[in-house]
């Protein structure tokens, strides 16, 4: 037992460079478990080497080392896999056995077999869907220990003479399973809180970020000027709990709220050459650091010491920025500057959103609540929390349904656009129906069957989504399981009939013959486009399906 405090004194080193490790990018793809081959090769990589570091920081005892070799091998294997596990134990093994002894081979067999116990433990979790319990210490102190165990009997069973290897067994169990179990399970502890640290400060962010989000909808529908920008900054400067934040336009602050508001007055001149800068040549500026210094630009005694310039935009056009500030001898949080990017993204597309509402005034008021209708913030919020559930198990979906809701509000947001193909309305219906699949899962199956003659054809734009959000949200919203929508043609004749099915089966006229404002506006518009025979017609199956149809004629009535 005289060899545990030399042990564990070598353990601490390694913990040591361990913990200076994960202050690093080289320690971000270990906080989830991937399949990815990038994530397993850089499991290879980093716990080769501290098998091989365990190996050198180890003691020489009777032509043996005494070691904390098993700690790199038996966590390479649970957070990398079986073959990640082998990998790590074979390479730490294969460097032991080139540094000799009489336990070269056992060492060498021995490492191999820790690192895939590792890496099996890691298979059957990961296959129970108990993925979050390989970050767990006991679990990890006591999977360690079963790996040491099978070293002791492998260096028994393989070493030579027997006499000698059970000598050195007797003296270097005890203290390598302490060092070897208490090490695995502090490493693994390393782990857990940066991934606790990292899952935090992304929760936070999503929350911050939904929030304003939230509160800061339809602000902008009234124009880029003082009075809306006033209410934003002030949302923000209350969610970020910066030292203040601005809102300029091209020429003009428009809105100043927090420390430094007796001097820095709305609707005066921009003074500050960094904001012109920052919009001339359309990028985020930082100043804050001793390289890049902030200074006010209109009082001496002013109590600011840290700004982040960010543009906003209204489609390629540079309207305005945003700046967030912090007082002298506090940084801008890394967290609040990348939120602070992410609010200007939410507020340029605000803002282009406010500016087609604007340049939409010829269309009519119907029209008008239409669009209202179709960008709606529940459907945003619900499409940013179901993303922001799917980005920890599975990144790739997460991306690919991110692109769906940038597809479907570039389509809500086109401008001078009154008519789009068939085809086109398809596509945006799709990206809306693939974030309700990810938010449904399995109660929610979608069939498109549209004959191909038609997919060109013309038809007001915004028919078909209302059509079917009126069939998700009053119809299969109120399914357990087993919910389908299917849209299709059919062929008459004089044209074809486009409908939208649900099965549920729950649609409910309105005792006044109402179907609802935004089915109203898509009749009205039907009717106008195509005439009276093109008419909305709904029809219910009480408890079995509910469909909405409206006929694409052969010839559009003049």
């Amino acid at each position: 037992m005289h060899l545990v405090p030399s042990l564990l004194q070598q353990m601490c080193v390694y913990l040591v460079l361990a913990y200076m490790l994960s202050k690093t990018p080289i320690f971000l793809p270990l906080l989830n478990i991937s399949s990815q081959r990038s994530h397993k090769f850089s499991c290879y990589v980093l716990f080769s080497l501290f098998c091989i570091l365990g190996t050198y920081f180890g003691l020489n005892i009777n032509d043996a080392i005494a070691n904390t070799r098993a700690i790199g091998a038996v966590i390479g294997g649970l957070l990398g896999g079986p073959v990640v596990g082998f990998a790590v134990g074979l390479t730490g093994g294969i460097h032991r056995y080139t540094l000799g002894g009489f336990t070269d081979v056992a060492c060498a067999i021995s490492t191999t077999t820790e690192g895939l116990i590792g890496g099996l433990l890691h298979l059957y979790l990961v296959r129970k869907d108990k993925s979050y319990l390989l970050f767990n210490p006991l679990i990890v102190l006591a999977i360690t220990f079963v790996a040491e165990v099978s070293q002791m009997l492998i260096i028994l069973a393989v070493a030579k003479p027997f006499d000698r290897a059970y000598s050195l067994v007797s003296e270097i169990a005890a203290p390598m399973i302490i060092a070897n179990c208490v090490g695995a399970a502090l490493f693994v502890s390393i782990l857990q809180d940066k991934k606790t640290i990292f899952e935090r400060y992304s929760a936070v962010f999503s929350r911050r970020a939904l929030t304003i989000a939230e509160r800061s909808v339809g602000i902008w529908s009234t124009g880029f000027d003082g009075s809306s920008a006033e209410k934003v900054a002030r949302i923000i400067y209350e969610e970020t709990n910066v030292g203040a934040v601005a809102i300029t336009d091209t020429e003009n602050t428009l809105a100043f709220i927090g420390i430094g508001e007796d001097h820095h007055k709305p609707n005066t001149p921009i003074s500050s050459k960094y904001t012109r800068q920052a919009m001339e040549q359309n990028r985020i500026i930082y100043l804050g650091a001793r390289e890049s210094p902030y200074h006010c630009s209109i009082s001496d005694t002013c109590k600011l010491g840290t700004v982040l310039v960010i543009p906003l935009r209204a489609g390629k056009k540079v309207v305005g920025t945003i700046k967030l500030y912090e007082p002298k001898r506090k940084l801008l949080s890394n967290i609040n500057r990348s939120m602070g990017e992410g609010i200007g993204q939410l507020l340029s597309s605000q803002i282009l959103y406010g500016d087609f509402q604007q340049q939409q005034a010829l269309l009519t008021q119907a029209e008008i609540k239409l669009l209202h209708a179709q960008v709606n913030p529940h459907f945003l919020f619900n499409a940013l929390n179901t993303i922001s559930a799917v980005i920890r198990r599975d990144p790739n979906k997460a991306r690919e349904l991110i692109q769906h809701l940038s597809h479907f509000f570039r389509s809500n947001l086109k401008q001078n656009i009154e008519t789009v193909a068939l085809k086109d309305e398809l596509a945006h219906v799709n990206a809306y129906l693939t974030i309700e699949k990810a938010r449904f899962t399995d109660r929610l199956t979608v069939e498109v069957n549209i004959h191909e003659a038609i997919q060109d054809r013309l038809l007001p734009s915004f028919t078909l989504q209302p059509l079917v959000e009126n069939a998700i949200k009053h119809g299969i919203s109120t399914m357990l399981e087993g919910g389908r929508v299917r849209i299709y043609s059919e062929r008459n004749g004089v044209g074809y009939n486009i409908v939208v099915e649900d099965n549920a089966g729950q649609f409910v006229p309105a005792s006044d013959g109402n179907q609802g404002l935004g089915m109203e506006i898509v009749a009205k518009r039907l009717v106008h486009f195509f005439g009276d025979k093109a008419a909305l017609q709904t029809e219910c199956e009480a408890g079995k399906a509910t469909r909405m149809r409206f006929l694409v004629p052969d010839q559009v009535s003049s």
